[in-house]
């Protein structure tokens, strides 16, 4: 005998996936490059926006390390290296922030070992004290630093911000390539190191004109 086809519902995509929607909202937010929003994932999944909110304030609490039911007195048991941030309207994962220097030292003196020692301190400087000129960077470091501030911008790491309305010196600060890098959302999230950088926090007098 003939079955119809309505006797057999047609059995949901995303629930034959390991995972199901909360995988499918998962693998969204490992590849995304900004913030996404509720209904940018209803819409390219197909569901509810409420439903797929839910979903998300579930992951963020499971990588902050909450098991139990949500009640205020649940205290997190081993939280993830990342957290589930909403920021800017959107949702998006980023490492967490208690090991900003470990990724910071990984991506910089590992993973971007290509860029010279010369390069990284560098770059620290401009990160720490942006927005900032070539001379004053200088200034810093003890030593001409034009080529290396040329390298840097063609990386996509720095960046030309604005003229200093007194001096006309070009001021440079770092991109959000270099936070990505990072998995910072901002370079107020960056570790302070001015300790290790002397005369990083007592150039205020410094007169660009001399250098």
């Amino acid at each position: 005998m003939d079955e119809s086809a309505g006797d057999h519902p047609q059995q949901d995509p995303l629930e034959a996936l390991p995972g199901g929607l909360r995988g499918a909202v998962e693998a969204i937010l490992m590849v995304t490059d900004r913030p996404v929003t509720d209904t940018q994932l209803a819409a390219a999944l197909e569901r509810p926006a409420d439903q797929v909110h839910a979903v998300l304030v579930g992951l963020q609490r499971e990588y902050d390390g909450y098991t139990g039911s949500g009640a205020p007195s649940d205290e997190p048991v081993s939280p993830r290296g990342f957290e589930l941030r909403n920021i800017a309207g959107g949702w998006r994962i980023f490492s967490r922030k208690h090991f900003a220097a470990v990724v910071a030292d990984f991506v910089l003196d590992g993973q971007s070992a290509r860029l010279s020692q010369a390069a990284l301190e560098t770059l620290t400087v401009i990160a720490y004290r942006q927005p900032v000129s070539r001379a004053r960077v200088s200034a810093i470091r003890g030593v001409t630093v034009d080529s290396v501030v040329r390298t840097l911008l063609q990386r996509g790491l720095v960046v030309e911000m604005e003229a200093d309305p007194e001096t006309g010196a070009v001021l440079y600060g770092t991109t959000s390539l270099f936070l990505e890098r990072l998995g910072l959302g901002s370079v107020d999230e960056l570790p302070r190191i001015a300790p290790h950088l002397p005369g990083l926090e007592s150039l205020g007098e410094y007169d660009e004109t001399t250098y």
